[in-house]
């Protein structure tokens, strides 16, 4: 068996895989290497029906599918010679559903931002741009002029065939037989050859959660079987051909759970049914390939009924055909890009249920990353590391069957949803539901997003004030005239120790590393000056560090601690679950304590090791909702313990329970920043508004960028803005607007119980635009003023006390 060798290898030839070989060599990679199980597009790609849009709750998201778009559309195209067989139709989304037209709005707000063209729909306008559409019932829809449909062979070979000219390999029917690392290199055994690769790249969609293994990764995708039908010549669409008229728009109707596309004179329906069915759960047989199930119509029955009620001319074409083939869901529906958590030079570019749709611009977007050390934009979407060890098999299925039941669901503001829920649980979470706790899920943690008075309540979703607001409004009046005391055991922890452990944390970040005793914030960069992560750094002492960042960000945040790593006399470790965190927070904070300890309890920004009724605790003064408080750390069995203690004692100073709402409430009215929100690759921490963080008096990775940026007249800025009342509260992704220019973008935002004001965080991509701003708010203008200090104790005085 002869042996290749090769820069990068790329497992899988879909449309993802191939669109990664492309974007490489045209970036400038040479020994790119493509193998692939049989042919190029067998799995999923082959018998996609080709749909691409613009439509996304996420900018990320949306920019992978127009990206997708134009290199089908415009580039391909041009560099071929040839055609992908893109059909430029557009397509509509019609509901009935006033919370989808909510739904609609929103969407169409953050498409001003990223500067795509989303128009929302009258039925009169449905009628007129569908005309084989009946409209009674609806409310009306969202119309996307750019979107279409391609042929999904001939957009993969396409890209394939650029590929292959600048000097890719591609090796058809060579399956992957065994994977392992030798020397820093991987090894990949396949049927005809070894191949030495610097890094390897798992594409290979159907076939993802088996790659993974050999990788030594839990892949959390599931093959999910979907059926479409193509009809036979619909008369009514003939027709319209007879007289030029223009190819039907798709259209989509997400309550009723289908797509409906013209196919030349005919249709293709496409149904998502709730009861979805997963498919070869553990591994593909070995001899799929370009394989389809039989039909199985009698599951989406109902579904093909009411599209046929909104679109009569489908009853009269008769079943041509029906596809039944497998596609690949996530637990959230989005794909896994990335890079492999604790692997070195492992990539993952698979996991996408939209794979043609997403395919174009996600190969755009690793190959950048791959090449630059940083993605393009934010990444925390499809990050393939927001999933931990935690995902086990029942979660990975259960969610998936649930997101493809989903797929045309309403994308609710602070969704939570239901299925494999309490897969991490703090040691007081039974006391917590006791207490009336409405739990959301935070990187697989149970936390309390807000306490009801009664237990088992649960969210209304909705994109307006919905039946958390006053209890919300009761924790955050708690916690400013009282105390009030939080699980906060979600935070992602490490412990840092060694001879250089200094001399390491000053290295990582933009901020030097606190001295013993003192708690400082530090932000590490990427190489092109963007926030990768954001720690609270607590010294011990002098070679011993303690470090909390977001729950989310736990895989990525211990990759690039050990990364980073190198070179240095340090040891990282781990120690998320070994700790709980309760946050006790208040003006009679100090008091609660002193009752409970013989310890000093040290100043604003101090950590300490104290003893509170008997348990010893690592005392964190630190407070993110701008009221003197404690974070407090103990060993998590003890943590019960001490929540015990804390709420026996908490009883004669009014304290009571607070969440994740009320938190998020307290943080905007200090104009406190949050990571995955406000710090993103995207955009630097001086962008961002923390310059007072940022030392340049040492050297960090990225600091040649970040000084740049600092520099350069371009820079975004980000500001705090009050927001006129109304009906609707903001929360994130609204367009910032100048007398109708578009200037900026909400990144989160709540109402102020404390303050009595609307606010949020934004980013100005024009740093100029200060006056006369308003923002899109579900298709209505609200005037927006930027405030220069926070408008809730801008001095600290109450933290300090």
């Amino acid at each position: 068996m002869s042996a290749t060798n090769a820069q990068v290898l790329i497992i899988g030839g879909g449309a993802m895989g191939v669109s990664l070989m492309y974007h490489l060599v045209k970036a400038g990679w040479s020994d790119v290497v493509l193998t692939e199980k049989n042919d190029l597009t067998h799995g999923s790609t082959w018998h996609a029906a080709g749909l691409c849009t613009h439509f996304a709750h996420n900018p990320t998201i949306q920019e992978l599918r127009a990206t997708s778009v134009r290199l089908y559309r415009d580039i391909l195209p041009e560099e071929t010679g040839g055609t992908c067989g893109f059909h430029p139709s557009g397509a509509m989304r019609i509901t009935s559903n006033p919370d989808r037209m909510d739904e609609f709005a929103h969407v169409a707000g953050l498409s001003r931002f990223t500067g795509y063209d989303l128009q929302m729909l009258t039925p009169d306008d449905v009628e007129r741009l569908h005309p084989l559409a009946r409209t009674d019932g609806l409310l009306g829809g969202i119309f996307e002029p750019d979107d279409g449909h391609v042929d999904p062979s001939l957009a993969t070979n396409a890209m394939a065939q650029v590929a292959r000219k600048n000097g890719a390999t591609i090796l058809r029917y060579n399956p992957v037989t065994s994977i392992r690392r030798e020397d820093g290199i991987w090894v990949v055994e396949t049927e005809k050859t070894t191949i030495h690769a610097r890094h390897i790249v798992n594409a290979a969609g159907t076939w993802g959660w088996e790659i993974g293994h050999m990788m030594g990764l839990n892949i959390p995708s599931v093959p999910m079987l979907h059926q479409y039908l193509v009809t036979d010549t619909v008369q009514a669409v003939s027709d319209r051909i007879a007289q030029g008229q223009p190819e039907l728009p798709m259209i989509r109707d997400p309550e009723e759970s289908w797509y409906v596309r013209q196919e030349r004179d005919g249709l293709i329906l496409g149904p998502y049914e709730k009861n979805a069915e997963a498919w070869s759960i553990d591994g593909c047989p070995p001899d799929f390939g370009a394989d389809l199930m039989p039909p199985d119509l009698d599951r989406v029955e109902d579904i093909i009924l009411a599209a046929m009620t909104r679109i009569p001319a489908l009853a009269t074409g008769g079943v041509k055909s029906v596809v039944n083939g497998p596609i690949t869901f996530t637990p959230d529906a989005n794909p896994l890009i990335g890079p492999a958590h604790g692997l070195a030079n492992a990539w993952l570019l698979t996991g996408s249920s939209m794979g043609v749709m997403e395919g174009g611009g996600a190969g755009w977007f690793l190959a950048h990353w791959m090449t630059y050390g940083a993605p393009p934009m934010d990444a925390l979407a499809v990050d393939s590391r927001r999933f931990g060890s935690w995902v086990d098999r029942d979660y990975r299925v259960k969610k998936a069957i649930e997101c493809f039941g989903l797929q045309f669901g309403v994308h609710y503001p602070y969704e939570e949803r239901p299925a494999a829920r309490d897969k991490r649980l703090s040691p007081i979470h039974d006391l917590l539901l006791e207490r009336g706790a409405v739990m959301g899920v935070a990187y697989g943690w149970e936390r309390p997003n807000w306490f009801s008075n009664k237990r088992g309540d649960e969210a209304i979703p909705s994109f307006r004030r919905t039946n958390w607001f006053q209890p919300v409004a009761q924790e955050c009046e708690c916690v400013t005239s009282a105390v009030g005391l939080a699980d906060m055991s979600v935070f992602s922890k490490f412990e840092v120790t060694g001879p250089d452990a200094r001399a390491f944390l000053d290295s990582i970040g933009a901020n030097r590393a606190p001295k013993p005793g003192r708690i400082g914030l530090t932000h590490v960069l990427s190489p092109a000056g963007g926030t990768e992560s954001e720690f609270t750094v607590a010294a011990i002492g002098e070679t011993q560090f303690y470090l909390t960042s977001a729950a989310a960000a736990e895989e990525r945040d211990y990759d690039i601690l050990r990364a980073r790593a190198d070179g240095f006399d340090v040891t990282i470790t781990r120690v998320t679950e070994s700790y709980g965190v309760l946050g006790l927070m208040g003006p009679n904070a100090r008091a609660l304590l002193e009752d409970l300890t013989q310890d000093g309890l040290g100043k604003w920004l101090s950590v300490s090791q104290i003893t509170v009724s008997g348990i010893s605790v690592r005392a964190m003064r630190v407070s993110y909702v701008g009221e003197l408080g404690w974070e407090l750390h103990v060993a998590a069995d003890q943590m019960r313990a001490l929540f015990l203690a804390l709420e026996q004692a908490g009883k004669a100073y009014g304290l009571g329970l607070f969440g994740a709402y009320a938190i998020n409430a307290m943080r905007l009215e200090k104009g406190y920043r949050g990571w995955g929100t406000e710090f993103t690759t995207e955009r630097s921490p001086a962008e961002t508004g923390v310059g007072p963080l940022i030392k340049m008096d040492h050297d960090f990775i990225g600091k040649a960028a970040l000084a740049d940026r600092m520099a350069s007249d371009d820079r975004w800025d980000m500001v705090l803005l009050e927001i006129e009342s109304g009906d609707v509260d903001p929360f994130y992704a609204h367009a910032v607007l100048q007398d109708d220019r578009v200037v900026g973008v909400v990144t989160s935002a709540a109402y102020g119980y404390r303050t009595g004001k609307t606010l949020a965080l934004a980013y100005l991509r024009d740093r100029h635009a200060r006056d006369n701003l308003t923002i899109s708010l579900l298709g209505t203008s609200r005037a927006a003023t930027i405030l220069d200090t926070p408008p809730f104790d801008p001095s600290n005085t109450r933290m300090k006390e």
